[in-house]
């Protein structure tokens, strides 16, 4: 299709958007000039169709009925075999809706993504079904992913296994629910702010998220580049390492990979010896001011205590730079998301790699028919980062950027300390769903205030394995481990340990039954 060529009229009006004055004469060169120039649009996107992928007839998706998907958590359910043979033959696994599944309708939470079908797997889809695991759905996650409770989908609220009436945690809502809930066994999240390990925490599961760029983002819906990942969440942490091993490594397409990145044998970790092993127990990460719950401090230090069982050395430390990080994030997701994701029509530009025209097509023209649809995470991030643009020229995130390698500094001199560090993954245990007439402030502040701990460290980059602690009123509780960069597998066999001493980690009470009939050995 030809690209509509501009009339002299508009070419004013942009000129006027840009603040340039120009003459009737002058603007008559320029519109000539632009139309010539468009030219090679039309040449490329005829170029482009001979090599467009083409969404798979064979695969089936559809929504559930309520009665069938009483979490919330099904966007929709399918089954897509993988490989006959493989290191996860036999699972079933849910893909976070923001990752791209060909032929399966993805919405992201959002009015905006609504109706688009991709025409090709993301790379950890392909890789999955390499190594035999069955995808059984697509799960629901909040709207753009930019929300860490599970009120903000347009599909509604995501519910707890361990109490429906309160939150899963996001954005990964519907990923943390169904492995709690027994329904898959492992499942896709992302993190951009910890929407992999908050929800597991509420939950309490297992969620990894690995070092930035170890795990390849191409085919997932972007929010920054600098600070997307994908991980895995899974009721094990040798399912979660397992999961790993098949999802890391270079894809050739992801920018976010170095060229140099080489993963580690994940599952071997497990079970090593971790006598000597040190933990730095992150004093920074306690008693955050409205938001710490003593019962979630006082569950993550025994926890953290019990490592000693195993010979670790534990002893606390201080790390000033874990509470300017999340100022140094507030900014990076805030100017960054604004860029990419609204108004880049989520891949933004200036980057060598692997693109979605279709999907920046389908959301450019959703995200500006339909604005009013956005949840209020997404306006409030989308206004402030307009205003700070248009007042700041974006300085202030070249300084966040900047800020970003003293957050990374900071971490790692503690790392060559420690082997860990330790400290609440959330401050606070799973809380009330947000209802349909709370106040919009409370509807922003339960979809934002938990990010406190887990955020820096998708600025700095460093994995993060979210294990379940204990239990805090009858609540899961996470702890959050934090190892070296690209030095995953020691934030694992850290956590496997703890899993080991602590027996494994419990079911929600009413799906004890449906775990233990779908678990692995």
């Amino acid at each position: 299709m030809a690209v509509p060529k501009p009339s002299k009229e508009e070419v004013d009006a942009v000129a006027r958007r840009f603040g340039m004055n120009v003459s009737d004469a002058d603007l008559d060169v320029y519109t000539a000039l632009v139309e010539a120039f468009l030219t090679s649009y039309d040449a490329v996107e005829e170029l482009y169709a001979d090599i467009a992928p083409t969404a798979p007839t064979d695969r089936q998706g559809s929504r559930p009925e309520d009665a069938d998907n009483p979490l919330g958590a099904w966007y929709v359910t399918t089954e897509i075999r993988g490989a006959a043979e493989g290191p996860l033959a036999g699972y079933t696994v849910a893909i976070k809706d923001n990752v791209e599944v060909a032929g399966l309708p993805m919405m992201n939470g959002s009015r905006t993504v609504e109706g688009f079908v991709p025409g090709r797997d993301a790379t950890v889809v392909t890789r999955l079904l390499e190594a035999g695991a069955t995808i059984t759905g697509k799960s629901v996650c909040e709207d753009l992913c930019f929300s860490g409770g599970s009120h903000t989908s347009k599909t509604g609220p995501v519910r707890n296994p361990w109490d429906p009436e309160r939150t899963t945690g996001g954005s990964s809502s519907g990923s943390a629910a169904l492995v709690a809930a027994g329904a898959v066994d492992i499942a896709v999240g992302g993190d951009q702010g910890g929407s992999v390990r908050m929800p597991s925490a509420f939950c309490g599961i297992v969620g990894h998220k690995p070092t930035h760029g170890l795990v390849p983002y191409t085919g997932a819906f972007p929010i920054e580049m600098t600070l997307d990942h994908l991980g895995p969440m899974t009721r094990t942490v040798s399912d979660a390492a397992r999961m790993l091993q098949v999802m890391a490594g270079r894809d050739g397409w992801d920018p976010r990979q170095p060229a140099d990145v080489r993963p580690q044998d994940y599952l071997a970790a497990l079970g090593q010896d971790v006598a000597g092993m040190r933990v730095g127990v992150v004093a920074e990460g306690f008693g955050w001011e409205e938001l710490s719950e003593p019962g979630v401090d006082e569950t993550v230090r025994t926890a953290a205590a019990r490592l000693r069982e195993a010979g670790m050395e534990v002893e606390d430390l201080d790390l000033p730079w874990h509470r300017h990080a999340l100022h140094v994030w507030n900014v990076i997701a805030t100017d960054g998301a604004t860029v990419q994701m609204v108004e880049g029509n989520g891949y933004g530009y200036n980057w060598e790699g692997l693109y979605d025209p279709e999907l920046v097509a389908h959301y450019g023209r959703r995200s500006r028919e339909i604005p009013d649809e956005w949840s209020p995470t997404v306006r409030v991030v989308s206004l402030t980062g307009r205003w700070s643009i248009e007042q700041l020229q974006t300085r202030h995130y070249a300084m966040a950027q900047n800020l970003a390698h003293e957050v990374r500094r900071h971490y790692d001199e503690a790392l060559s300390r420690y082997d860990v560090l330790v400290m609440p993954t959330v401050p606070m245990t799973a809380r009330p769903l947000v209802g349909p007439d709370d106040p919009l402030e409370k509807v922003i502040a339960e979809a934002l205030d938990m990010i406190v701990n887990a955020a820096p460290f998708d600025v700095s980059g460093h994995p993060a394995t979210s294990v379940p602690a204990g239990l805090s009123e009858g609540l899961p509780v996470g702890m959050m481990i934090v190892g070296k960069r690209f030095d995953d597998a020691t934030c694992l066999r850290v956590a496997d340990a703890f899993e080991q001493l602590a027996g494994g980690f419990p079911p929600p009470p009413a799906h004890q039954d449906a775990r233990s009939l779908s678990a692995h050995a």
